[in-house]
Order: structure tokens, then C-alpha cells, then sequence
């Protein structure tokens, strides 16, 4: 059984973490400074991986390239299987007219880009990362900001920014879940704490997104709204983190900005049509400070003058109700065991490797076929009854779903590279390597613990993978240091969803599902800034946190 050394260059812990994060550069580098599309990247830092694993690790080549097919298979299902569901439902809506409607509904609550840009990418974004999570998020409010008079470019950088601060409790919480499982904390401290950090991303967050549109004269004009949307959200998810439901907890906090934000627009007039159905302020290009895209109009269309038929509507948000009502149900105690029957765990086949530490075969190496219960089954299932109520065609559904498969071809391939890439990085211990050197950083460990839920997520796109990957080493280093082992654990998924926007697995699917098919690079460049902003914000907060200046804020 191969047992992965975590120092494997002559004992010395730094150099080995420099030459574990080779893959990684070799992806960033050739992703951002060559501009080399993103699944030929992928596959060149997954055969750096492998290189490494064997050369330097010792690991044997079969294991570590068994290692590179179950990562890949992983991407495969359940990740892909979630985007390609989800993406299927959106096609169905637009081949049967029902998106149009629900794009003039959109457009009637504003008519100005700035508010829909927070209504659609960060309120009904949290709602889908509450529901889904996954990557269906950014796959289904940019194209819903396309329909809207986005230029496609814009609508992908507002939907990867959008899709932070809801992402530690998206899934129904499942990587605040995962994380209290694996570090054996109590499950009520790691969520009041995680709940006590990711609101004070979301204060900002409608603010950027403004920004991100319009500039400062978006700021100056809309930012009435957009506050009180951050702060509804970050009440919300405060409140329902601690006091209520972890499962509910981005649901609830959805539904309040969305909530709370319209009643703002009412109340003041900002971004609502008037009675004519002619705009209130003058339409504003489409990404704003400068951003220019040929692909898309260039300015927003305002209110649509065309009035849907009775019952439209409802049509138009079926899809939508029949998802919250399909994950609803599947939250019961008696329905969640039935559906757990669905599971299925094996040991990947060729594949033997045991913990650095306990030397106890890792959980890495089972993988878990959870066909019945998994978001994009149940994506399945919602599409299937959406396909019903909207009584499409058995064919034309059929031509969707290959249509969907066709535009995610590329993007299928890049995430299956990169989870790929991921499961050899952790399996033969370059992960481990770079966690233990970043956690060697003895009391500075507090103020880069959120960059290390930030690196796992940049590598796996998931929240909850990361916390997998570094949360049981961020309460060891926690406890052998003096600190507190909740405030690091959380501090992990908060950091890590800070990562979300520059994931190739994120920047793949954004692009696909606006048409942007090779020009992930330029999503990178052009979210990374504000992923490395966001992520300084988020240091220097667990940071205070530790400390009597903002220690009030943890939770007694």
C-alpha cells in the first residue's frame, strides 16, 4: 500500500511544497499568461501531476494514474451530471418560450441591468446554490443575464462573482455539513461561526456587482439597493446559520434580499419602469467600466412593451417551483432514507493508499455512486416533470438534452481533467504537502487559513471538497498552536468560497453556457482581482476574529 512521505525532497518541507504546487502553476500560468484554453491546460497540469506523483513521491504509476480516473470520473458524476441537468432545463424553457416570459418578468421588477444583475445573478443565484450547488448556479442566472441584454462576457463575470458568499451553505449545507463530520466539531459551532464570517462577504458583494456593471456611476446611483439586498442576505444567513436551520439556511437567506431589495426599488423608485412601461433612468451598457464585447447588444432593452397572456408567469417559474419542491421533499427524514437505498460505495479498482499520519487506508480511494439521491438525479427527476407540466414534446425535450451535451462538450472535458488532476495531487500527497507548509506559518497560521479552503477550491471547485481536503489539518494545526479549532475549520469554507470564481471547473461551465468556448482565460483574468481582494478581506477578518478587537463576533 503506497503511503505518501510529506516531505519527500530530503526532508525539507518548504521545497517539497514548491515543487507540489508545480501543477498548479503550470494550469494558472498557461490558463492566464499563455491563454491556452482550459482543457488543454488541465490535461497539461494533470500529466505534471502524475510526473511529480511518481518521480518525486514514489508513487507507483498505475496507482497514481488509477488515482487520475476516479478523479475524472468524479467530475464526471456528480458534477457534470448536476450542470448538464440543469442546463437541460433551461434549454426546454427556452425551446418552448417559457424563458422569454420569465426574462419580460424579470425585466418588469427593473429595467435597469445594475438591480438585475443583483436580483438574478446574487438573490436567485443563492437560491439555485442553496438547491444545487455545483456549478448550476453560474450555468443558469448567465444565461438568464444574456436574455436580459447582457453581453455575454458581462453576464459570466457577474455570475462567478455573484456565487461567493452563498457557496459554505449551498447544497442544503452540505461543506459546513461535510466539514463538522470530518473534524468531529459540533455542527452548531461550525455553523455560527461560518455564519459570522460569510455575511460580511455578502455586505459587499451587491455592491461589486454593481460596480462590476456600471462603475462608480452604477455605485453612486444604485447603491440604496444593493446595501440593503447585502444586508438582508447577511441578517438573514446570520440568523438562520445560528438560531434555526443549516439546511435552510441560503434558502432563507435568498428569499429575504430578493424580498427586501423589490421593496427597496418600490419604495424609492430606483430601477422601476414606470406605468408606461418606459425606463425611469437611461439604459446603461451591458458590463459597464469599460468592458467591451462584440458578442452581445449593447445596451439593455428596457421593458418590454409586449404583455404575456394569463397564466404565463406561472408557466415561466414552473420549472423553478417544481426544483425547490423536489429538493423539499427530498429533505424528509422517511424520503432521504428511502433515497439513500440509491448509494452504492466501492473500492476504486488498483487503487491503495493509506493515510501519511495514520497510516489507515484513505476515503479517497472508495468511490461513492449515489445515483438515487444525487443533486443531478434529482435535477433529472425535476426536469422530467417539468417536461410534463409544460407539455414538451418527448422529442423536443430528447434535442434539448443532446443540444446541452454538445455545448458542454468542452467543459466536460476540462472538469474531468481537473478533479482529475485534483485526486493525484491528494492521493500522492503534493496536497498534503503544501497544507502542511502553509500550516507551519505557527502564528501567522490564522491569518492564511482562509487561503487554504481559497487553494482548495481553486483546484477542486468545491466548497466542500476543500473542506475534505484541509479541514481535519486546520483544526490539528489549530489545537497545536493555541487557536481556536472552529474559527479555522470555518475559516476554511469561508476562504474557500473565494476560490469559486477562479475555479477551472467554475470558468469552464461559465463559459459554455454563454458561448464563451475558449476564452475561459479571459474569465480568469478578469475575476481574479476581485477573488484575491475578497480573499484578503476574508484574512484579515479571521485574523481580528482572533483577537479581543472582533473576537466578539465568534460565537460563546
Amino acid at each position: 500500500m503506497f503511503r505518501p512521505e510529506p516531505a519527500p525532497l530530503g526532508g525539507s518541507l518548504a521545497w517539497s511544497a514548491l515543487v507540489a504546487t508545480l501543477p498548479l502553476i503550470v494550469f494558472f500560468v498557461l490558463l492566464g499568461v499563455v491563454r491556452l484554453k482550459a482543457h488543454w491546460s488541465g490535461l497539461a497540469a494533470l500529466a505534471t501531476s502524475v510526473a511529480i506523483a511518481v518521480a518525486v513521491y514514489g508513487m507507483p504509476a498505475g496507482q497514481a494514474l488509477n488515482a487520475a480516473a476516479e478523479g475524472a470520473v468524479f467530475g464526471l458524476f456528480p458534477i457534470m451530471w448536476i450542470v448538464v441537468n440543469a442546463l437541460w432545463i433551461y434549454r426546454m424553457t427556452v425551446d418552448t418560450g417559457d424563458f422569454e416570459v420569465l426574462r419580460r418578468s424579470f425585466a418588469r421588477i427593473s429595467d435597469d441591468q445594475r438591480l438585475q444583475a443583483i436580483i438574478v445573478a446574487f438573490c436567485f443565484g443563492a437560491l439555485l446554490e442553496a438547491l444545487a450547488g455545483f456549478g448550476a448556479p453560474v450555468a443558469i442566472t448567465s444565461v438568464m443575464l444574456i436574455a436580459l441584454g447582457f453581453r455575454p462576457f458581462s453576464a459570466a463575470t457577474v455570475a462567478l462573482l455573484a456565487n461567493t458568499a452563498p457557496v459554505a451553505f449551498g447544497a442544503m449545507g452540505t461543506p459546513v455539513i461535510t466539514l463538522a463530520r470530518l473534524t468531529g466539531l459540533p455542527l452548531d459551532a461550525v455553523s455560527s461561526t461560518v455564519g459570522r464570517q460569510t455575511p460580511v462577504l455578502a455586505l459587499f458583494v451587491p455592491l461589486l456587482l454593481v460596480f462590476l456593471v456600471d462603475g462608480r456611476r452604477g455605485v453612486r446611483e444604485t447603491w440604496l439597493p444593493a446595501v440593503v439586498c447585502g444586508t438582508a442576505f447577511a441578517l438573514a444567513q446570520f440568523a438562520c446559520s445560528n438560531h434555526l436551520s443549516v439546511e435552510l439556511t441560503d434558502i432563507v437567506a435568498a428569499l429575504a434580499a430578493l424580498g427586501a431589495t423589490v421593496l427597496t426599488m418600490r419604495a424609492t423608485g430606483i430601477g422601476v419602469p414606470d406605468p408606461a412601461g418606459r425606463p425611469r433612468t437611461a439604459p446603461i451598457t451591458a458590463g459597464g467600466s469599460g468592458e467591451t464585447d462584440p458578442a452581445g447588444p449593447e445596451r439593455s432593452e428596457g421593458v418590454p412593451e409586449e404583455r404575456d397572456r394569463p397564466g404565463a408567469a406561472v408557466r415561466a417559474y414552473a420549472p423553478y417551483l417544481v426544483i425547490i419542491a423536489v429538493f423539499a421533499v427530498t429533505q424528509l427524514p422517511a424520503v432521504k432514507t428511502l433515497l439513500a437505498h440509491g448509494t452504492v460505495a466501492f473500492p476504486w479498482p488498483g487503487l491503495h493508499v493509506a493515510d501519511p499520519v495514520t497510516g489507515e487506508p484513505v476515503k479517497a480511494t472508495v468511490y461513492t455512486f449515489n445515483w438515487l439521491p444525487a443533486t443531478g438525479t434529482l435535477l433529472l427527476l425535476s426536469g422530467l416533470i417539468t417536461a410534463a407540466a409544460l407539455a414538451v414534446r418527448p422529442a423536443v425535450a430528447a434535442r434539448a438534452y443532446v443540444g446541452t451535451l454538445r455545448q458542454l462538450r468542452w467543459a466536460i472535458l476540462t472538469v474531468a481533467s481537473v478533479l482529475a488532476l485534483a485526486y493525484v495531487m491528494n492521493l500522492s500527497g503534493e496536497t498534503n504537502t503544501i497544507g502542511r507548509w502553509v500550516a507551519a506559518a505557527g502564528t501567522g497560521l490564522v491569518f492564511l487559513s482562509p487561503v487554504l479552503g481559497w487553494l482548495g477550491v481553486a483546484v477542486t471547485g468545491s466548497d466542500t471538497s476543500a473542506n475534505a481536503l484541509f479541514g481535519v489539518l486546520q483544526v490539528t494545526a489549530a489545537r497545536s498552536s493555541g487557536l481556536s479549532p472552529e474559527l479555522l475549520a470555518s475559516a476554511n469554507s469561508s476562504g474557500g468560497v473565494l476560490g469559486k470564481m477562479i475555479s477551472p471547473q467554475n470558468l469552464a461551465i461559465a463559459a459554455a453556457a454563454t458561448g464563451l468556448g475558449g476564452r475561459e482565460s479571459e474569465l480568469f483574468r478578469k475575476v481574479l482581482g476581485w477573488s484575491l481582494l475578497l480573499l484578503l478581506m476574508m484574512c484579515c477578518l479571521v485574523a481580528l476574529q482572533s483577537t479581543p478587537l472582533l473576537g466578539w463576533m465568534l460565537p460563546t
